[in-house]
């Protein structure tokens, strides 16, 4: 049976799960707008549409625990196969809701899916891809996103013209039927064409697979010869990374609190949490009443650029994050999204006042009459997402999925992706009550949120562009504090023999055992 062996294709198809999980982003923003949803599911509001929004993340919160124990026992590509099925019956249940019970309990089921495929999808994609382009396939997952956001709102968007429009207080139900049982078609694409695809092959050599391992590796990296010097040196990496870990025990949920996986386990959670309390999903759940908020133009369609920017927004990420680097993606990103959101906040304090009536009900705090502000308010929100989508979209899922050792990797996914899904939930939940309990100060509070991470990271998140999987321990174990530059042991050993001039720079252990191979220093 065909097999598909381009990095490219891999990792990119995988990353229609990371669709499926731009599908839920945006499957209630396009919706909750039009007079058929609101009709009939009795006219959500506040904690009403925030536990109706939480339905989906508190599911993926689930799937994302579960995740590891499925991607261990039946591999990355089964359990992504699995999330599939659950994202089919949970559409389907979405779209023949009969009531609020049932459509939660479609958006539950979905969110199974989603949770295993955030976790899943980002780490057969960096065991699959060379170090030197780890980032950037990784970062396909986060640009898949986009592309889920943005489909399912434009589906959305053109649902809602049915009948006469989303304002038509008899609008079919249509309006918001159509978009969520499309959405089961990228799910059954992903199902079936993952069958032409490869095992990952540390999966497959945690399962003392080895002939299949060597096999892929050859397959992806070698053009089909398993005696290539590349395919050598990486299975002598995965073979001597792995005999360390079983001498150490490293198993199960005793491992991840080990001292130095413990560290790493709560800098992935970190890094997913800070991800969170950014502020843009906030913007993604609740675009139609931000919009509202600054009372410029059609909410619909104002709301829309912003998922055209996020996509497009995410390509310099997808092309420069192996060059410029984790640490100061992270950083930047931070610093620049905080000082958007006072600046939103601050024009909100000033010329933004109480809803008086005139404006949507679903909102309680407008900017009336003073369009400068409004398109003021409108930018910020347009650099906010431009801002997320160049740095911590993609390159959160990617650091979490590379600072793992290999039999622990999928549990320590797990943990950090169920930190993002805990607070996706929370913030689901929680984001129209505060919307309307403290209206632009709840942009402050994610300004405040921006500022702790950039100081978090600054102080704990170690570079890893450039370094193999089989090295992380080389980086986090080293006692080098994470904003000092960190020789690697290959660099120090040639300096000691005189050589660093020809190095070139810090040199991959992996790098040195290639060329090693092909001198004939070391037989494969």
């Amino acid at each position: 049976m065909y097999q598909a062996s381009n990095v490219y294709f891999i990792c990119g198809f995988a990353a229609i799960g990371g669709g499926l999980f731009g599908f839920d982003i945006s499957s209630m923003s396009g919706v909750i707008g039009t007079s058929a949803y609101k009709r009939y599911f009795g006219h959500p509001v506040s904690y009403y549409q925030g536990g109706i929004t939480a339905s989906m993340p508190a599911g993926s919160f689930i799937g994302s625990l579960a995740s590891s124990f499925i991607a261990d026992r039946f591999s990355r590509k089964v359990a992504l196969q699995i999330a599939c099925v659950l994202w089919i019956i949970g559409s389907i249940i979405q779209s023949a809701a009969q009531n609020v019970a049932m459509l939660c309990t479609g958006r539950v089921i979905a969110g199974f899916c989603v949770g295993i495929a955030s976790s899943i999808v980002p780490i057969y994609q960096s065991e699959i891809a060379p170090k030197e382009i780890r980032g950037r396939v990784v970062s396909l997952q986060q640009w898949a996103i986009t592309w889920g956001i943005l489909i399912q709102y434009f589906i959305q968007y053109g649902a809602a013209q049915v009948g006469g429009g989303p304002d038509d207080p008899r609008q079919p139900e249509a309006a918001f039927r159509i978009p969520w049982a499309i959405q089961t078609i990228p799910a059954v694409v992903l199902f079936v064409g993952l069958f032409f695809f490869p095992y990952s092959p540390r999966w497959l050599a945690s399962k003392d697979r080895w002939d299949e391992a060597i096999q892929v590796l050859g397959l992806i990296h070698g053009g089909g010869d398993v005696n290539h010097p590349k395919v050598l040196a990486e299975y002598k990496e995965i073979e001597e990374a792995l005999r360390f870990e079983r001498e150490q025990a490293l198993y199960g949920l005793q491992a991840l609190v080990q001292p130095r996986i413990l560290k790493r386990v709560v800098l992935g959670m970190s890094i997913q949490m800070w991800s969170q309390l950014s502020g843009v999903n906030i913007m993604m759940y609740y675009i139609i009443y931000i919009m509202e908020e600054a009372r410029i133009g059609s909410p619909l369609t104002t709301a829309s650029v912003q998922y055209v920017i996020n996509v497009v927004f995410t390509l310099p990420a997808i092309m420069y994050l192996d060059k410029i680097g984790r640490r100061p993606t992270l950083i930047f990103g931070s610093c620049f999204m905080m000082l958007l959101l006072f600046t939103s906040g601050i024009l909100q304090a000033i010329y933004g006042q109480p809803n008086d009536g005139r404006g949507s009900g679903d909102i309680p705090w407008v900017v009336a009459d003073n369009k400068p502000v409004s398109s003021a308010i409108v930018a910020c929100s347009y650099l906010l997402v431009a801002t997320f989508a160049t740095t911590w979209g993609p390159t959160s899922w990617t650091y979490t999925a590379e600072i793992f050792p290999s039999r622990v990797r999928a549990m320590g996914v797990s943990a950090s992706t169920a930190s993002n899904w805990l607070w996706n939930t929370a913030l689901a939940f929680a984001a129209p009550p505060l919307l309307w309990a403290v209206g632009w100060k709840t942009y402050m509070l994610f300004a405040a949120f921006n500022a702790a991470a950039c100081v978090h990271v600054s102080l704990c998140a170690h570079e890893t562009k450039g370094v193999a999987l089989e090295e992380m321990d080389d980086v986090f174990d080293s006692g080098v504090p994470a904003w000092r530059r960190r020789e690697t042991t290959t660099t120090t050993m040639m300096k000691k023999d005189g050589n660093s001039g020809s190095s070139g720079g810090n040199v991959s252990r992996l790098d040195a055992l290639q060329r090693d191979i092909e001198r004939g220093h070391v037989h494969g």
